[in-house]
């Protein structure tokens, strides 16, 4: 018997005989149905009693493609009928589950020419629920099964299952709703198909108009965000080298706290960092008005346009630049670094041809994460453009503003993804195909080679100043919780917090009567929930990628990163408009947050699982399966406990985003699920700004102490290298014991 194939008989017959077929009236989490009139109810009843007693006669195809595998449950895998079995029973049944959910709607048939050949329907057709969850899955791993069984990737079924895996999830979770929206820029506002109209939008000057040759913030969107973007990703990735190499290979007394203050920024609403600079660098911001009086310096709004937009998101995205950097710069072999040293090259020479080169994954991927970020990002955008216009805020009043046209949206999407397409093909031109391997089964010792002392100096120079500045920008944020109104009355209080926070007592216990709680802690039970599947999933992709061969590999990988490149704001309303109706009916649910915050944030499991397992050497896989390990096991018992860096960065990254998220967060949120970013921002549309700050400084002590727990938890990676007390020396500091 093939304990694979009847795990996943067991998995199909139990969502088509027991579970609800449709989606349950009160949400994905609701469990009240077994009482009420299961399992006859119309709306509850299984698969096979949707044939039998509501006449869903269509669900009944279903049942044989979950029969067919009974045929070669006892056969072996060599057996050429046990592979194509599965193959026609997964795939067949797979197409048949997808194409009827299409077909069948609220009203019956969706499409005209059905109804004409078929004839009106008197039954109708819900979302997909639990059942349909369950068959689905077992279908869609009876079709890997079937793959492998034929002999693709040496017959992995752990590997053809993992592939199959996550390109269905990213087909119906980032392809189908994107191009829900993309299509829209081949119709007119009448809803028309039109090419003209695309044409038209798409030749706008206010996307590619030149005049910033002539004056300034005058150029269009698109080379607005592309300078923007080329310069974010550069500092970000130098910042977050540099920050890097202080907490990993010098002997800085302070590293503990540099590491905390690295992630502070991507804790914080974006926002708030935008007002924070304001109040701080802005006409009538303290450090502005000192330079006035005490220097006579006029005050001027220099930092509303480019130079105030690079200042916040170099701020805000240099610690993802450090995440990815920190497990790239640990994983550098020191025995490396004494053999040049060895050869009589000095430090100088040591860094720049053997440490810097063996980097470059990590500053390839630091760079297009940065890159990325910044086309994405209109918090900041919005707050300080003034006159600079880019991409994602032309697509935000697209969308909400009074002209609503989606078309223009769409185009002004597919401008972005081209500049991501770009920088995606550019970073894996750069990073080539050579082997960056520098953790291997065989021991390693070594001493790191001291940093040259230019370099040292480059990196405290960057990185304590912009620590500095952080600390300054973070002390304002936390005072100004606690004090009537931010930048006018400086009172003390602690009026916004009781308004936000305040328990109360009474007869039946405590009560959490504050007007925050409600969206803190659906804030926190999404994003707790969310955290660990984005990592999960954004570091399988990530092996996949780096371990295996397989065709398509490229369009795969560009396939996870699509959600990343799309601003949020796009995410949510295509979100809405695929999700708003059968045959996934999530809008208005705590699932459709989950699933937003999964694939939006996955791509940095992604990137962090590359760079750091482009540095494990493949003899590691080799070695384990030698040894009779399966595929499986060597990913669990060998490949994570190295990648405990990376399995940290996405952690930490896809909680504190699912905590901070705010564009598309704003379209999903409902009355049952209201998030803690929307709450804010409401609150700063009243001008409430004490409790939105107080909100958000209690926002990010309890990711502070989220990060902490996820440090602790996952650990470090154990890389047994010397390292040495000596004062000054460089020795390894970077990978703990």
């Amino acid at each position: 018997m093939n304990r694979t194939v009847c795990l996943w008989l067991t998995v199909g017959w139990l969502g088509y005989l027991v579970l609800p077929w449709y989606a349950i009236e009160y949400g994905f989490w609701a469990f009240d149905w077994p009482f009420e009139g299961y399992p006859l109810d119309g709306e509850s009843a299984p698969a096979v009693f949707q044939v039998a007693v509501s006449g869903k006669t269509w669900l009944a195809p279903l049942g044989a493609a979950l029969l067919a595998p009974l045929l070669v449950v006892g056969r072996p895998k060599n057996d050429p009928l046990f592979g194509t079995v599965l193959l026609l029973a997964g795939g067949g049944g797979l197409a048949y589950l997808v194409v009827q959910a299409f077909a069948i709607g609220l009203r019956g048939w969706d499409f005209a020419f059905l109804e004409a050949a078929f004839g009106p329907l008197e039954s109708r057709q819900f979302g997909l629920g639990y059942g349909a969850l369950l068959v689905s899955c077992a279908l869609l791993f009876f079709l890997t099964q079937g793959i492998a069984a034929r002999g693709a990737i040496k017959g992995d079924v752990f590997v053809v299952g993992s592939i199959g895996l996550i390109i269905a999830l990213v087909a119906a979770f980032v392809f189908f709703p994107v191009l829900n929206i993309l299509t829209s820029a081949l119709h007119d506002k009448d809803g028309a198909f039109s090419a003209l109209a695309f044409a038209d939008r798409f030749v706008d000057q206010k996307i590619w108009g030149l005049k910033c040759l002539t004056g300034p913030y005058s150029c269009g969107v698109a080379w607005n965000s592309l300078i923007l973007a080329l310069l974010t990703g550069l500092s970000t990735t130098v910042l977050g080298l540099a920050f890097a190499l202080i907490a990993t290979r010098t002997g800085f007394r302070f590293k503990r706290s540099l590491r905390v203050l690295t992630v502070l920024p991507i804790i914080t609403p974006p926002f708030v960092i935008g007002l924070a600079v304001i109040l701080l660098l802005g006409r009538s911001g303290a450090v502005t008005q000192f330079l006035d009086f005490a220097f006579g310096i006029p005050a001027t709004r220099w930092i509303y346009g480019l130079p105030g937009i690079w200042f916040a998101q170099t701020l805000a995205f240099a610690p993802i630049a450090f995440l990815v950097m920190i497990g790239v710069v640990e994983g550098v072999s020191p025995s490396m670094e004494e053999a040049a040293l060895t050869l009589r090259a000095d430090a100088w020479k040591t860094f720049t041809t053997v440490s810097l080169p063996l980097m470059r994954p990590g500053l390839a991927n630091a760079f297009l994460l940065g890159f990325i970020e910044s086309l994405a990002d209109f918090g900041n955008p919005l707050v300080l453009g003034g006159r600079f216009g880019v991409l994602s805020t032309e697509i935000f009043f697209s969308i909400v503003g009074s002209q609503y046209d989606q078309g223009r949206a769409a185009v002004l999407a597919m401008v972005l993804l081209t500049f991501t397409l770009g920088a995606f093909y550019a970073q894996r031109r750069w990073v080539g195909r050579k082997s960056y391997a520098t953790v291997t089964g065989k021991g390693d010792s070594g001493l790191h080679a001291p940093l040259p002392r230019l370099v040292t100096g480059a990196a405290y120079g960057l990185a304590l100043p912009w620590a500095a500045l952080t600390l300054v920008i973070y002390a304002m944020i936390m005072v100004g919780g606690f004090v009537e109104t931010w930048g006018r009355d400086h009172s003390l209080t602690l009026r916004h917090y009781i308004e936000a926070f305040s328990i109360t007592t009474s007869e039946h216990g405590l009560i959490w009567s504050g007007a925050a709680w409600n969206s803190f802690w659906t804030t926190i039970t999404i994003a707790t929930i969310a955290a660990p599947l984005t990592a999960s999933i954004g570091l399988l992709t990530a092996y996949l990628l780096v371990r295996q061969h397989f065709a398509g590999r490229d369009a795969f990988e560009f396939g996870t990163m699509l959600s990343f490149a799309i601003p949020g704001t796009v995410i949510g309303i295509s979100y809405i408009l695929a999700f708003n109706v059968p045959p996934l009916e999530l809008t208005g649910t705590g699932v459709i947050l989950v699933i937003c915050f999964v694939f939006r944030n996955m791509p940095v499991g992604v990137r962090a699982g590359i760079a750091a397992m482009s540095q494990l050497d493949q003899s590691l896989d080799e070695a384990s399966l030698t040894l009779g390990a399966n595929t499986f096991a060597t990913v669990r018992r060998v490949i994570l406990p190295l990648l405990r860096p990376a399995i940290v960065a996405a952690l930490v990254f896809s909680f504190v985003r699912a905590m901070t998220a705010i564009s598309a967060v704003i379209f999903l949120v409902s009355a049952n699920y209201d998030m803690a970013t929307s709450y804010i921002i409401g609150r700063v549309e009243n001008g409430d700004y004490g409790l939105a700050i107080a909100y958000s400084s209690t926002l990010i002590l309890v990711m502070l102490l989220a990060i902490t727990l996820v440090q602790l938890a996952v650990g470090q990676r154990r890389i047994r290298r010397r390292g040495t007390t000596a004062a000054g020396a460089v020795a390894g500091q970077g990978v703990a014991r």
